[in-house]
């Protein structure tokens, strides 16, 4: 395989997210693109990523294989990426070749880790709201609500979105309203309280899109789809954080 990439953010921001929730992964290389679906130590957390072929400028795939890799030693490649470069990846026999060229041309060799052989199935997922606005939006607000607590409120009403957080003291609200940047699906208020922690992670998605799909249900899951048409999918699934009380 050799594959070819001009819009170097496409992998480098992904893969920095990604290894925030998981270390050790398995890229499948099909002829459609480059794809992961991963869940995080705790199972709390799953990510799915997409780089379709589409987004490369060279994309050659004989046949379909696996590259399992520790995602942090593919990180700090990465961060050697300048501008104007290009990155290249082949699979020499049990490694990641990976080539920076620009005004230099760089290697590295990250060698392949065995993984658990078993593949990770991207749950169906039935929602009652979905909320599509600026991605920048939901960062302000879960950083708003972070100064409070440590689990966020997501409430959706059929022409409002309410991100909240609360304490033994303090309460933050936050609210976005249906307009041209916001629309919200929501027959009914829809409430559910989800991890701050997990959320300032996932949010990071924002680096490769503008806008952010948000879609969930009482106590249910939470997805956060952030989508670069032709080009890239990041996906989130966050499972609910259920109080006692």
């Amino acid at each position: 395989m050799k594959l070819t990439l001009a819009d170097t953010k496409l992998l480098k921001e992904s893969v920095s997210i990604i290894a925030d929730l998981v270390t050790e992964v398995r890229f499948k290389v099909t002829k459609n693109g480059l794809e992961l679906v991963a869940m995080d130590p705790a199972n709390v957390a799953m990510v799915v990523f997409k780089l379709l072929s589409s987004g490369f400028v060279e994309y050659d795939v004989k046949a379909e294989r696996i590259i399992a890799i520790n995602l942090n030693d593919l990180k700090q490649v990465l961060r050697r990426v300048k501008p104007a470069d290009t990155i290249t990846l082949e699979n020499p026999e049990a490694k990641l070749k990976v080539t920076l060229k620009g005004a230099s041309k760089r290697e590295f060799l990250l060698p392949l880790i065995d993984v658990e052989d078993r593949e990770q199935k991207v749950p169906k997922l039935e929602f009652k709201a979905t909320v599509k606005t600026d991605a920048a939006a939901i960062n302000d607000a879960i950083e708003d609500v972070d100064i409070i607590g440590e689990s966020v409120a997501f409430i959706a009403e059929p022409k409002a979105f309410k991100i909240t957080s609360k304490s033994d003291l303090s309460q933050a609200d936050v609210e976005l309203l249906a307009d041209e940047k916001t629309t919200i699906e929501a027959k009914e208020e829809t409430r559910s309280k989800y991890s701050i922690e997990y959320l300032k992670k996932m949010i990071q998605g924002s680096k490769l899109a503008e806008h952010v799909v948000v879609r969930f249900s009482k106590d249910y899951p939470l997805q956060l789809d952030y989508t670069v048409k032709d080009k890239l999918q990041l996906m989130f699934i966050l499972a609910p954080r259920v109080d006692n009380d």
